[in-house]
């Protein structure tokens, strides 16, 4: 994407990382669980403990009932979530929503705002008829230095609608993405959340997880900066299976290695 290359081109990722971001509800908080996925070609980590970076898709409502609003708010951003350290994000290559295999445009409906005092973006979109939504974002690659690299944040999140959820673990054919296994809503606090990591459409054995809780009222504190971001490993067949501990947005992110090329100048 960039010319007057000076020196060799250098992998697109070292990583592979592919988060899906979900709410889980307490036993109090009984009406619906969150998802939203966020699949990433690279996390980045700098000396000593490592600390996550995600790209984030998070609608307003990810199950729309007959009794609420259709119109639903979803903001995109790029941060440390348990830390709330917001970064830049560029304006996306591309945002879109696949509904029954149909890809509908949305990058004209992005609008600029301000994400944990960071650049960010925010679309609306009206909820027509009942089933399962897709929205997916594909930033631009941005380099970094610490890692001699690019990094690129592939982000879905699911939306239910109207009581069908029929497609809730359809793949979609993203370059990288998680394909879930249990479905990514109507889930309570203690109940565990399974994906498959796959890349180019092929299961990755043993892919590496990390998973990270969007810590957004700042109240939870770790014992140690080993816990903010946790790391699992898929199976074989590129299963993976976490049990979430608490109510809120959880992130699950599997790196793997690209092989794409990109030039920097």
């Amino acid at each position: 994407l960039i010319t007057n290359l000076n020196h060799e081109g250098c992998n697109i990722s070292k990583r592979i990382l592919m988060p899906w971001w979900f709410f889980i509800f307490g036993r109090s908080e009984m009406k619906y669980f969150k998802l939203a996925c966020l699949i990433l070609l690279m996390i980045c980590f700098s000396g000593g403990v490592s600390f996550a970076h995600f790209g984030m898709v998070i609608p307003s409502d990810n199950m729309v009932m007959q009794e609420d609003s259709r119109k639903i708010d979803i903001q995109i951003s790029f941060s440390h979530p348990f830390e709330m350290i917001g970064m830049p994000l560029a304006k996306p290559k591309e945002f879109f929503v696949i509904k029954n295999g149909k890809k509908q445009n949305l990058n004209s409906r992005l609008q600029k705002i301000k994400v944990m005092d960071q650049e960010a973006w925010k679309a609306e979109y009206i909820i027509k008829r009942p089933g399962i939504y897709a929205f997916v974002m594909e930033p631009l690659p941005y380099w970094e230095p610490a890692e001699d690299c690019f990094i690129i944040h592939y982000t879905k999140t699911i939306v239910a609608a109207f009581g069908d959820d029929e497609g809730w673990d359809n793949e979609l054919g993203l370059k990288t993405e998680i394909v879930p296994i249990s479905k990514p809503f109507g889930l309570y606090s203690a109940n565990v959340f399974q994906g498959i990591v796959k890349l180019e459409g092929k299961a990755v054995p043993f892919a590496e997880v990390e998973v990270e809780y969007f810590n957004s009222d700042k109240k939870v504190q770790t014992p140690s900066d080993y816990m903010i971001t946790q790391t699992i490993k898929a199976d074989v067949n590129g299963l993976f299976t976490y049990g979430v501990p608490a109510a809120g947005w959880w992130g699950f992110a599997a790196l793997n290695t690209s092989d794409k090329k990109m030039i920097y100048n």
